[in-house]
């Protein structure tokens, strides 16, 4: 197995392009367990800890820029209060020393559909910045997904960065587990709340071949009171729940069956819609 260690992003790009095969390695949470049971051998691996800008984050507009080599420890301590939604989701990823090495680019490269950080990306319609020495071109989240660990990533592309709008309402964020800490999700859900466009953001985790929206609860947002932010009626957050499970295409596998996670994804629905409509009724 080569291992490449290019210091630049020109020199990445290079690697990449000369070796398709190769698999970036960041944090390496997740390729150095395949390599450890032996259930991978790539030919390659490119080490992509010396170049620096995907480190990097900063703001581009009215979205943030954050470099696919952010770490989710960093997610969370500097920017908690922009992209909330990703934080509690980057809370819940692993064990700390998981959150120090652990990155959201990793997350989005491996395109698990029970990838923590992508139904806070979907449910804020995030964009992924990829690059290869051809150009850079930008992909929705909704669209970068193409099935289980299948992305439309090409054999000589690397994801440079994601852009994220910085919150402009209350998001939150739950999953499910078969324990509390250290698990891959059962299922996942989060919404994401625009006051100012009166819209309502979902993405769904762990219940289908790909992380999904739920469009039809999205559609409720033309129902919630915004103007004299009442409590929301109960019929009405059972029912957003309701289109949150039926959205979700999961299987039966190892960790719950399809039935158990459309319920739990119901009651996440629910619940969170709640707790980020009690938010913006406090704000």
């Amino acid at each position: 197995m080569e291992f490449l260690r290019p210091s630049t992003w020109d020199e990445a790009l290079a690697a990449k392009a000369e070796h398709p095969d190769a698999v970036p390695i960041a944090g390496g949470t997740d390729i150095m367990v395949e390599l450890n049971f032996d259930r991978r051998r790539p030919p390659a691996l490119l080490d992509l800890t010396r170049v620096a800008p995907l480190a990097d984050w900063a703001t581009d507009g009215d979205r943030l820029r954050i470099g696919a080599g952010v770490t989710y420890r960093r997610i969370i301590d500097e920017l908690g209060g922009r992209l909330p939604g990703l934080a509690m989701a980057a809370r819940t990823v692993g064990s700390p020393q998981i959150r120090n090495r652990g990155t959201v680019g990793g997350n989005l490269g491996s395109a698990s559909p029970a990838g923590d950080a992508h139904p806070p990306l979907l449910a804020t319609g995030a964009e992924v910045e990829v690059g290869s020495v051809r150009g850079v071109r930008t992909v929705a989240v909704a669209d970068f997904f193409q099935g289980p660990k299948r992305s439309v990533l090409a054999p000589d592309e690397l994801i440079a960065a994601f852009l994220v709008p910085a919150a402009t309402g209350p998001q939150q964020f739950a999953k499910v587990g078969t324990r509390n800490a250290m698990v891959i999700a059962v299922c996942s859900f989060a919404v994401a709340l625009d006051p100012a466009r009166r819209s309502i953001g979902t993405g769904i985790g762990s219940a289908g071949p790909t992380p999904l929206r739920a469009t039809d609860a999205e559609s409720l947002a033309a129902e919630l009171p915004w103007d004299d932010r009442a409590p929301l009626p109960d019929a009405l957050v059972r029912r957003f729940g309701e289109l949150v499970g039926a959205a979700a295409r999961p299987i039966d596998d190892v960790r719950g069956s399809a039935a158990y996670r459309r319920h739990a994804l119901a009651v996440l629905g629910g619940r969170t819609l709640r707790w980020a409509w009690e938010e913006h009724r406090c704000a």
